[in-house]
């Protein structure tokens, strides 16, 4: 488990970890923090934020160096292995001791217990993705994959386990600036062309913008109207005060949600929807690519409408008659474009539980492996490419007056900014801190529970302190649970994977200020006093 604190932010899934883990399955855990999914690992690989590459380079190099990688599955199902060779040959292990902190014989134990093994698979999360490199990060972790074989196989793989309920739904039915539904890629005329036939309208040949290059075109003043569905960026992006100036710039923004979020509160327009879990029909997508049936059990409250009704709407005071079509009739239509989806009926899907795409035909049984055709002689389709990926240290460095690394995440009782949970009391749930180790609580004379400032190169805020064992020195955590109390995102930095589009959430340069009886901040620095002394 890689940058996953599954126990916290996946724990249905983490219930099926722990039964592997009692039926015998060796667990390894890579994150900066000692989390409560460490607690039940084999071993803890407590990495310095951003040294991913480091790491699993070393693990590749190790691997090649002592004979444990898979030549006839690299032979005949990938490329580029050669060049990958060359790459991970300096990131010996003493190199990578160095850089991330992990003792090499702990490198070591993995990278042999991975490559030994009949079945292993990789497991990842934010704490991968919310990287400027987070597309190397995640190629870096493939290549070990292929090293090994360890993919494509009962029992093994790569396994990106998802943020959010039916994210990889949303981008099945093409929520991506690059694909049509199906993961058709747009620039593709054949298959651009099959889509404009069934809908009757051209589709622009070239990819759209993602998420951060929305906002970059809001700047630009290209981008000057914004619909947006079951999000809330005034809360939920990097470098939230520029986020929220942009958003406030807009000429026009929609916003349809369940909940009157900080982001539909700047709305222009609101469309209150229903809660597509238990209030609609429709169909979801879970990390392992089944798709089940969802089925209305409530009718919307108020003037709460199901999506799917607020869009043809919409399209009809645009001048296009859609109809009022049910759910079953949408995604009948998939299946007709999308050869991935063909074979999943409502009936089908109903009698089985749920099918995995690829699904072809209604004779088709699903797909458990979504890549085993790479161990088909001759292999079908493309081979797998080796990635030659180089470590590049987080953008936000450390220096003397931002000495502290700030990583956020998730805890058990809470959901991203608190928008789904924060109406709701739990037994478990506390409000923000600052969570430090003790020995940075000493370090910087501050006690449990003390209020102090927190600033980074974009801006303060407040919090009580809270001691945290599993912190190693020089490493504070928060979460973006209580924005309305403690905006942890006026901290992090607008650092952009020029790939994926994922800000650097993961990697923010801090420092920590007692506060005096006023609010005033206590410093040493004379050069800083006038930034500092400003009231709580």
């Amino acid at each position: 488990m890689w940058g996953s604190n599954a126990r916290d932010a996946h724990p249905i899934f983490f219930h099926h970890v722990l039964k592997g883990v009692h039926n015998g399955a060796r667990l390894y855990v890579i994150d900066p923090r000692r989390t409560s999914s460490a607690q039940w690992a084999d071993a803890w690989l407590g990495l310095d934020v951003g040294t991913d590459i480091v790491l699993a380079n070393a693990m590749g190099r190790e691997i090649i160096a002592a004979g444990l990688t898979n030549p006839a599955f690299i032979a005949r199902a990938t490329t580029g292995f050669a060049e990958y060779c060359a790459s991970v040959e300096k990131y010996t292990l003493a190199h990578a001791e160095r850089e991330t902190g992990v003792p090499a014989s702990v490198i070591r134990e993995l990278a042999h217990a991975y490559a030994r093994a009949d079945r292993a698979m990789i497991c990842w999360t934010l704490g991968i993705t919310e990287h400027h490199n987070a597309v190397d990060n995640v190629l870096a972790l493939i290549n070990l994959a292929l090293l090994t074989g360890h993919v494509g196989r009962y029992g093994s793989g790569l396994n990106p386990l998802r943020g959010q309920n039916n994210v990889q739904g949303g981008g099945d039915m093409g929520a991506l600036p690059d694909r049509l539904p199906g993961f058709q890629q747009v620039e593709d005329a054949a298959l651009r062309g099959k889509f404009e036939a069934v809908w009757g309208k051209s589709i622009p040949a070239t990819r759209g913008w993602h998420l951060s290059d929305m906002f970059a075109a809001m700047e630009r003043h290209e981008l000057t109207a914004l619909y947006v569905i079951g999000e809330n960026p005034a809360q939920s992006e990097a470098d939230v005060s520029h986020a929220l100036h942009l958003l406030e710039g807009l000429e026009h923004l929609v916003v349809q949600d369940i909940f009157l979020t900080a982001t539909a509160e700047l709305a222009d327009v609101v469309f209150p929807a229903s809660a597509s879990w238990c209030e609609a029909e429709g169909t979801v997508t879970n990390s392992e690519r089944r798709v089940q049936r969802v089925r209305k059990a409530l009718t919307a409250p108020g003037l709460a409408r199901d999506d799917i009704t607020i869009i043809c709407d919409l399209a009809r005071q645009f001048g296009y008659e859609w109809g009022q079509p049910t759910a079953s009739a949408v995604w009948d239509e998939l299946r007709r474009l999308s050869p991935n989806h063909t074979g999943m009926s409502y009936a089908r899907l109903e009698e089985h539980g749920g099918l995995q795409w690829p699904c072809y035909d209604e004779h088709h049984p699903g797909s458990p492996l979504l890549h085993d055709r790479l161990w088909e002689e001759p292999v079908r389709g493309p081979k797998a490419p080796f990635h030659a990926v180089e470590h590049d240290p987080p953008v936000d460095r450390l220096d003397d007056a931002f000495p502290l690394r700030l990583t956020t995440g998730r805890r058990l009782d809470s959901y991203n900014t608190g928008v789904q949970t924060g109406g709701y009391r739990s037994p478990l749930r506390r409000g923000e801190t600052l969570d430090l180790s003790p020995e940075d609580g000493v370090r910087y004379n501050v006690t449990e529970g003390e209020r102090v400032r927190i600033s980074s190169r974009r801006g303060s805020i407040t919090a009580p302190v809270r001691y945290d064992s599993s912190l190693r020195p020089g490493l504070a955590f928060m979460t973006l649970h209580f924005p309305d109390e403690v905006d942890t995102n006026q901290l992090t930095i607008e650092a952009i994977d020029p790939k994926s589009g994922t800000s650097e959430f993961k990697a923010t340069a801090i420092r920590i200020e007692k506060l005096g009886p006023a609010g005033v901040h206590l410093t040493r620095s004379a050069e800083t006093t006038s930034l500092m002394e400003q009231p709580d």
